[in-house]
């Protein structure tokens, strides 16, 4: 994982913080106490458990550094008073082939499109900053380019 700034909202923030601390304080002193049990059973060549915990360890022990160099370049996004301009933590409503869709614009870690909720790096998220209500946007997909309206900006 590279060091470019991680957007997110407090709250996802927050979420991080506690599942960091949950895997450093529960999860990898369990997994150790497997490991060692395991080693006690002898043969660790065909012990699965042994096999199955080292794997789990692997895991969290990953995910931990991920965790730590998300949280080293976290950026919280500050909603700005402008509803005027698309920008991080905007809500906005489009109008795409006579369809209206509500979209929030979020850092890559809080990215949910099935929920409306866009990555500011994604090529629609990212065509929607800066732009202004009445704006038209037109972003190429694979079935070709989509034009989008703005309707509203909350």
């Amino acid at each position: 994982m590279d060091d470019k700034v991680q957007f997110m909202t407090q709250d996802k923030l927050e979420a991080l913080k506690i599942e960091l601390k949950d895997i450093t304080d529960k999860k990898i002193p369990t997994l150790a106490r497997r490991i060692d049990e395991a080693r006690q059973m002898g043969d660790l060549s065909e012990n699965a458990e042994y096999h199955a915990a080292r794997e789990e360890m692997s895991w969290a022990q990953g995910r931990v550094e991920e965790l730590n160099q998300i949280l080293e370049n976290v950026e919280v996004i500050q909603k700005g008073n402008d509803s005027k301009t698309v920008q991080l933590g905007s809500t906005i409503v489009v109008k795409v082939n006579d369809k209206e869709f509500e979209y929030t614009i979020v850092g890559g870690q809080e990215a949910e499109p099935l929920k409306g909720k866009i990555s500011n790096e994604s090529p629609l998220g990212n065509a929607f900053l800066g732009k202004k209500k009445g704006d038209k946007v037109s972003v190429k997909v694979p079935a070709g380019v989509l034009e989008y309206k703005i309707k509203e900006i909350r």
